[in-house]
């Protein structure tokens, strides 16, 4: 059977509608491509963006500004010295970007100038940290990206 170019033309078309019938397919049945947003309601935090840029604008003028360090026990968050940890309040939110059901927030609650995240509610690898505190009326913002 000898195949002319219309035929050849038809071949073409099926072969490559098949090929994006697969490709859809798959990635709608396969788990390993489903990925979540970062945000559930993104239209909200975008909102609160500019709060947080003067946040951090807030945290730039601060003599030290918080630090962490990796121990044994966990993840320590070093809060500045200079101020009274008493009166600081906030929550820190870590968000673990390839697991969703990794990420936890934690309120704020200092008996000394120190934070410490238990090395149990931490897994290896990479973690955003947002540490959103108060201190006497004004408001900070720790964000960084942590390999722990």
């Amino acid at each position: 059977m000898k195949i002319n170019w219309g035929t050849g033309v038809v071949l073409a078309f099926v072969g490559f509608i098949s090929f994006i019938l697969y490709f859809i397919i798959t990635m709608n049945v396969n788990n390993k491509y489903d990925h979540d947003l970062v945000s559930e309601d993104y239209y909200a935090d975008e909102l609160q963006y500019q709060n947080d840029i003067n946040k951090l604008e807030n945290s730039k003028t601060l003599k030290t500004n918080l630090s962490y360090v990796k121990s044994a026990d966990g993840l320590i968050i070093q809060f500045p010295k200079h101020i009274n940890y008493k009166a600081i309040t906030g929550k820190v939110f870590l968000y673990r970007p390839s697991n969703k059901q990794l990420d936890f927030e934690t309120v704020i609650s200092l008996s000394n100038s120190h934070l410490l995240i238990p090395d149990k509610r931490l897994v290896d690898g990479r973690w955003n940290i947002k540490i959103d505190w108060q201190y006497s009326g004004k408001s900070y913002l720790f964000k960084e990206s942590i390999t722990y």
